[in-house]
């Protein structure tokens, strides 16, 4: 198994003294290598929190989570830094792209921070390779304000995908698109999870988008479960 969770919880404080909130409830949850899961649930449900402890960001209250054979809770804030770095890959509903750098130059920041034999010829390659793949070849020398929405979240996969992560974390990623543009980066993911092999775990509101992934679970009230095949039918 590429990540791990043994009995999850996360509490905190209640901002007016009373007893601590409960957000996760004892989750467990095993993922593949090449695997996706899309995880719904209402919104205030935990699912943002939860993959915020998936991607080493966060710490649980109790539990386990296991990465690539590796407790995360045994690792200092140096060794969490490098995991998040090289085997996890970050799309959030903002893209936080730099408003004054190009696309490229945006695609490859995460690589600042890598080996430097990761800094080469082939990490440009590969960053324009990705670029052309999803469409925006015509786009390396454009910035930020000069892209649609979908085409920032678009950038925004491809630079989480240049250091060849084990591990995408998908947070309510269509959040700021329309119907569309939604529809068209969730099959992005979907071909990506395919072609790129890496493990995918898509975080969303919407049955429909959900679907589109092999395999459904359901947040709710703490509690991560199955998702009955017929409820996560699109329409």
């Amino acid at each position: 198994m590429l990540l791990e969770l043994n009995r999850v919880s996360k509490t905190y404080a209640s901002p007016d003294g009373g007893p601590p909130v409960a957000v996760l409830k004892d989750v467990d949850l095993q993922l593949a290598a090449g695997e996706a899961v899309a995880i719904i649930g209402p919104s205030g449900s935990g699912k943002s929190t939860l993959l915020n402890i998936m991607g080493a960001l966060d710490h649980p209250s109790a539990g386990q989570v296991r990465l690539d054979g590796r407790e995360l809770g045994s690792l200092n804030e140096l060794e969490m830094a490098t995991v998040r770095n090289r085997s996890i890959g970050f799309i959030f509903q903002l893209h936080h792209l730099l408003p004054q750098c190009t696309v490229l130059e945006n695609v490859l920041v995460p690589t600042l921070t890598a080996p430097a034999e990761l800094n080469t010829a082939a990490t440009l390659e590969r960053a324009e390779h990705l670029l052309d793949w999803v469409g925006l070849r015509q786009r390396l020398s454009h910035r930020p304000g000069q892209l649609s929405g979908g085409e920032r979240q678009r950038v925004a996969v491809v630079r989480a995908l240049i250091n060849r992560p084990k591990l995408l974390l998908a947070d309510e990623p269509t959040g700021s698109l329309d119907h569309a543009a939604a529809l068209n980066l969730v099959g992005l993911l979907a071909e990506l999870n395919q072609k790129e092999g890496v493990a995918l775990v898509l975080v969303t509101h919407s049955l429909e988008l959900a679907a589109r992934l092999p395999k459904v679970l359901e947040l709710c009230e703490g509690i991560l479960r199955a998702q009955p095949a017929s409820a996560g039918s699109p329409g």
